[in-house]
Parts: C-alpha cells; structure tokens; sequence
C-alpha cells in the first residue's frame, strides 16, 4: 500500500476446512465503513445460528489513515481476533473484513492449534478471492473551450488520472479524479496549457 493507493476485494470469498473435528468457515467481503462491517458481522451471525464462535477482523483504508479491529468471540483471549487481522495484514489488503465461523467438533485444539487454525482459515479464503486496486482522489473541474476539448481527452491517463464527467454549455467544464500524489503535476499541467480550474478536496475512492 502507498499513501493513496491500496488492493481490496472485488468480491466476497469463502473457505471451509476441518480441522481436529471442527469445522471452520472463512468468509471474507470488502467493507469500507465501521458500520457496513458489523451489519454483515450480524447477517452471518443469523445464517450460522448454530455455530460456537463467530470471529472476526477488519481492516479499513479510512480515507488514508489505515485502522483495524478484532475479536475473539469467545475464544481464548489473542487466539482468534488477531490471527485473522494477521493473515488480511500479510495479504497486504484494506477495506476488508473476514470473520471465521468456527463448529467446535469435541477436540481441543490448544491455544497454539487455535491460532494456527483461524489465522490459516482466514489467509486460505483471502489467498482464494479476487483483488482489485483502489485509489484515492482529488476532483478537478476543468473550463475547457470547445477548441480544446481534444486536449482534455488526452489528459486522461487510468488509473490516476480518469474522467469522472463532462458538462457541455456556454462553459464545458470536464470532471477528472486524479491521484492525490499525481494532482502537483496534474495541476500544473493545466497551466502550462492555460486550462482554467478549480478542486474539491474531499477525498473519494476510485
């Protein structure tokens, strides 16, 4: 991960394995908020009622300030939690979240056997899912005379520099969301080619 970029799910993914006689469940789905995360937690907590542990882990890009959370659902403490976040940290993967659903089959599997059981579950249904790249942006909006609009296409450059929107009237304006570490050279490229344009800083993914 760089400053304003970073690799994420594209899609929800799911592993299940045995181990000792219980039956773990890796489910894995991008997130990007607190929020979206424990309304999923819920929906798999309800459709596997009966399992012994539902834990979890997720780790979010937060508008360029990466944060994370874990639980152990019960299990002995630093046994579950931490060993999924371990495998979505070694997967090198943001705005996601994992959580294991464990069936306890009658075998205790000790702390050690624990750890190496969730944190394998969860790195096997990450290692599994497909991953797409993410990027964080700043939005220009460029006054482009109609002389010039063939110079605006070409200032197109995916995936850092993407047009988000084109206004045609007595003012074009063209909408490009450009990476935050390209919007220096993005901004003076326009000058060098006398565009005028504002920017909106509010972050937004792409």
């Amino acid at each position: 991960m760089s400053a304003d970029s970073f690799r994420t799910l594209s899609a929800p993914a799911e592993f299940r394995q045995k181990i000792e006689r219980s039956e773990f469940l890796g489910i894995a789905f991008p997130v990007t908020t607190d929020d979206a995360f424990f309304e999923e937690l819920a929906r798999v907590e309800k459709r596997h009622f009966d399992a012994t542990h539902h834990c979890w882990a997720f780790r979010l890009f937060a508008k360029g300030i990466p944060r994370q959370r874990s639980s152990d659902a019960g299990e002995p403490s630093g046994t579950a939690g931490r060993p999924i976040l371990s495998a979505i940290e070694g997967a090198s993967l943001h705005d996601v979240g994992v959580v294991v659903v464990r069936w306890y089959g009658g075998v205790k599997l000790g702390s050690g056997g624990l750890t190496r059981a969730y944190r394998d579950t969860a790195a096997k249904t990450l290692a599994g899912a497909l991953t797409v790249s993410r990027y964080l942006c700043e939005r220009f909006i460029v006054e482009v005379p109609f002389a010039s609009t063939s110079v605006a296409y070409r200032l197109v450059d995916p995936p850092d520099i993407l047009l988000a929107g084109e206004n045609f009237g007595e003012t074009n304006h063209f909408l490009f969301d450009v990476r935050v570490s390209r919007t220096t050279a993005f901004g003076q490229s326009l000058d060098e080619r006398r565009l005028a344009f504002t920017r909106d800083p509010t972050p937004r993914l792409r």
